[in-house]
């Protein structure tokens, strides 16, 4: 049940810290030596997830570094919002209370995220490359192993760019967790060998709405007009749009046996991921897959997403502008 933490260089790939959880690992900072040594003593069905952080992260970086903050076997500084994802998904020891640990591979990828939106956009899509080298290098030590990728904003892109490099069967499930992409780009991603035998789970929310305007924005000098993932993509049978802050959906997770919490608030990039409840549903996705079928999901969830703003028209409306008086003076 190890964990491992991966860097993209310029010269490829490095190891970032010491394995968790990895008795025996190799004296070794190549990751190709550490994967070897975890694939080893996994169980037969036992996942494999590789973690992509979005835009504003450097490894190496002590602030923003995220193998010491989402990436950390245990949640990074204090503040809720760098909880960690290896320990929250069950690959690495949890509290008493939920001691369950779960058999499998966690991989964290950090990538440059940093420089402002244009340089991180531009980066991300240049990690791709080693995103897609790194996969690459799970399938050689386990061929028959497809490889979850589990991304939120920016990664979005990263992961989405990688699957273009990657043959047929390559990937199993891709999380993309209010996914800061084009729609276009997108769908040209799942059109590939590798985007055909995959399954999407675009996780939205129209907290996200102002974050999803403000990329759309800034990504027109870089690749002109489109619309944000954020709004849904199509009627593709391995895509599955899930806006966890859509009632209905909701009513039918809580159905399935996934309490979410109701959204607090009107604007958040990170409810994606910390929303009570919504690991719960990610555990399950990641090691229940049998029982999760996307199918299944598809013919339960797939409620076309709410508008864009529609967490915000009721503010709007509930706020009387006051009568016109007379002017004061300047």
């Amino acid at each position: 049940m190890p964990l491992l933490q991966i860097t993209a260089t310029r010269s490829g790939l490095t190891s970032a810290a010491a394995p968790v959880d990895c008795r025996g690992a190799p004296n070794s900072d190549s990751p190709d030596a550490l994967i070897r040594h975890a694939l080893a003593a996994l169980p037969p069905g036992a996942p494999i997830l590789i973690m992509i952080h979005g835009m504003g992260y450097v490894p190496g970086r002590a602030a923003v570094d995220p193998h010491r903050l989402i990436y950390a076997p245990r949640s990074g500084q204090a503040t809720r919002r760098y909880l960690s994802w290896p320990r929250h998904l069950r690959f690495t020891p949890a509290p008493p209370a939920e001691a369950i640990q779960r058999p499998g591979l966690c991989i964290g990828f950090g990538w440059n995220g940093g420089g402002g939106v244009w340089a991180a956009s531009r980066q991300a899509e240049a990690s791709a490359l080693a995103l897609a080298r790194l996969v690459q290098m799970v399938r050689r030590a386990a061929p028959d192993r497809p490889v979850d990728l589990f991304a939120h904003s920016l990664g979005a892109r990263v992961a989405l760019a990688a699957v273009p490099l990657l043959h047929a069967g390559a990937l199993g499930r891709v999380f993309l967790l209010a996914g800061a992409e084009l729609g276009p780009r997108a769908l040209r991603a799942i059109e590939t060998p590798a985007g055909r035998s995959a399954e999407f789970f675009n996780i939205t929310t129209r907290e996200n709405d102002l974050f999803d305007m403000l990329f759309e924005l800034s990504q027109i000098p870089l690749y002109g007009r489109g619309r944000s993932i954020g709004l849904g993509l199509r009627d593709a049978p391995n895509w599955l749009d899930l806006q966890i802050d859509h009632v209905p959906t909701l009513e039918r997770l809580a159905g399935l046996g996934f309490e979410l919490a109701p959204p607090r608030l009107r604007v958040c990039h990170w409810s994606v991921y910390l929303r009570p409840g919504i690991f719960r549903l990610y555990r399950a996705l990641v090691h229940e897959r049998t029982r999760l079928a996307l199918p299944v999901l598809r013919e339960t969830l797939s409620e076309p997403p709410e508008p864009r703003w529609s967490r915000l028209i009721p503010v709007r409306r509930a706020l009387p502008f006051p009568p016109r008086g007379p002017t004061l003076p300047r």
